[in-house]
């Protein structure tokens, strides 16, 4: 559930979470998950290199998760994660198929609940802002009513 697979020797995506301190420095990098281990060692250096950051206004420390890709082309705007707390779905099992030879049985699906800690049923919800802010990248892009 982390994108689509990508191939060739510098391609991938990885993800990080990041912790910035109150001064601005970078405080805790944390690999999420990545594609490859080429394009994770791209991403270290890229993240070794990052200029100094200026203190936080707050005088908070930030966390945040942040993908950097490596790819030929630009997708138009971040993955979403919305769905990723939900159980995987099960593969499809036709319940008709029989091979001639073994006992005929309907084979049932399984009921696989989302986990009891997380995913709330709202989670997955936008906002009217965040909606907005959606159509207004599609319309930008794809050029719509001009």
């Amino acid at each position: 559930m982390m994108g689509t697979a990508v191939e060739g020797p510098g391609q991938g995506v990885v993800r990080f979470r990041i912790e910035i301190a109150s001064d601005g420095r970078i405080a805790k990098v944390e690999e999420l998950w990545s594609t490859s281990e080429v394009v994770s060692k791209l991403a270290w250096k890229a993240i070794r290199n990052l200029p100094p950051l200026p203190p936080i206004p707050t005088g908070k420390p930030l966390i945040f998760e942040q993908t950097i890709s490596f790819l030929p082309y630009e997708t138009g705007w971040p993955p979403s994660y919305k769905l990723d707390c939900l159980p995987e779905p099960l593969p499809f099992n036709n319940p008709f198929a029989w091979n001639g030879s073994s006992p005929s049985n309907v084979a049932m699906r399984e009921h696989r609940p989302p986990p009891p800690d997380g995913c709330p049923p709202d989670s997955t919800e936008d906002t009217i802002e965040e909606e907005e802010r959606s159509f207004k990248r599609q319309m930008d892009q794809w050029r719509w009513a001009r």
